[in-house]
């Protein structure tokens, strides 16, 4: 995936102990033995929590970081937005380096650039729901007329239209989480971090608000880091993503990437109990030397198998595959899909 780079973490590192800095010479991370510098920082007593990460998030790109718990990816995030100060390394964004900027110039970044989200809903419990979204306004020094125009635009988009004056103890889980969501987009922000927003809720909600995020994501197009520890809603949601371990990434790529591809038994364990239909494309189980002709229905490259399986079921003669400019560039038949499976594994 190409695009223009709205992030890029280089060589963070947060060690948490009596003097982390001591390993780090002038608070650079990049270091030519990451890992046994690691085991240094650890025989001293300090605590590694994040170990030389590096990644880039493009614009209008969702960045999913996932891993058990403990292993470091709430952490990055904090590092990323400066809530927790990185030991070493660099935080781009839009080529400026967060961690050289002032206190109140970090501030006005976060005011303005920057929207968060956290498992914890974090409502003001004395507020109701147009003035919780509007409250980060308010801190921004707006007007009462045009910080509730603003927070009412974004309570619409959320679907809690009718709910303005509700308090929170009134509203369900999921009516809470939008809250919150509708809060941080409230600045506009040109970033959006999502720490495990959806964890809290109970399956049939969780997936609820899955399918909302994306239609809110196709329309903003925000540059997005979702952390979560479940693979199947990383697999929903993500572009590209990064598996954690003990404060290092393990490996990062697409979904389909992960799950075909994994780089140890670590991320084969992650991926083992996805199906596979859930993760090939077209274009992944097309055959492209079939010939095109013939009057087959067609879906684009990037659909994915569960997607039209019923429709390959009334086509034995396969459906047609179509790339850029409707141009057809494969046929998908039940025996390429069972080639396709079978070579996955």
């Amino acid at each position: 995936m190409d695009g223009e780079i709205k992030l890029s973490c280089r060589n963070v590192w947060k060690v948490y102990g009596e003097h982390p800095r001591q390993f780090f010479t002038g608070g650079e991370g990049d270091l030519p033995d990451p890992a046994a510098h690691a085991e240094t920082i650890r025989e001293s007593g300090h605590i590694v929590a994040a170990s030389n990460v590096s990644f880039d998030v493009r614009v209008g790109e969702i960045f999913v970081i996932m891993g058990l718990s403990g292993s470091g990816k709430s952490t990055v995030v904090r590092c990323l937005s400066r809530l927790v100060e990185p030991t070493a390394g660099h935080v781009l964004l839009d080529g400026e380096d967060l961690l050289a900027v002032s206190n109140k110039e970090l501030i006005d970044i976060r005011r303005h650039k920057m929207g968060m989200v956290f498992q914890s809903f974090g409502l003001l419990p004395h507020l109701n729901v147009i003035d919780n979204v509007a409250f980060p306004l308010k801190l921004q020094g707006e007007g009462l007329a045009e910080r509730r125009e603003r927070a009412q635009r974004v309570v619409d988009l959320v679907g809690l239209t009718g709910r303005e004056n509700a308090f929170p103890r009134e509203l369900s889980g999921g009516q809470q989480q939008r809250v919150g969501i509708a809060r941080s987009l409230a600045v506009e922000p040109e970033l959006w971090f999502l720490d495990e927003p959806f964890s809290a809720l109970d399956p049939l909600i969780r997936r609820q608000m899955q399918d909302e995020f994306l239609k809110l994501q196709q329309m903003l197009r925000k540059s997005i880091v979702f952390i979560t520890h479940d693979f199947l809603e990383a697999l929903r949601i993500a572009d590209r993503m990064a598996i954690m371990r003990d404060g290092v990434i393990v490996q990062i790529g697409s979904p389909t990437e992960l799950v075909l591809n994994p780089a140890d038994d670590y991320v084969s364990e992650f991926t083992s109990e996805v199906p596979r239909a859930r993760v090939l494309a077209a274009s992944d189980v097309m055959d492209a030397a079939a010939s095109p002709g013939g009057d087959r229905p067609a879906v684009n490259a990037n659909a994915k198998l569960e997607e039209f399986l019923p429709l390959l079921a009334g086509h034995e003669a396969g459906i047609a595959v179509t790339g850029e400019g409707d141009a057809v560039i494969g046929i998908v038949t039940p025996k390429s899909v069972i080639a396709a499976l079978a070579a996955s594994g």
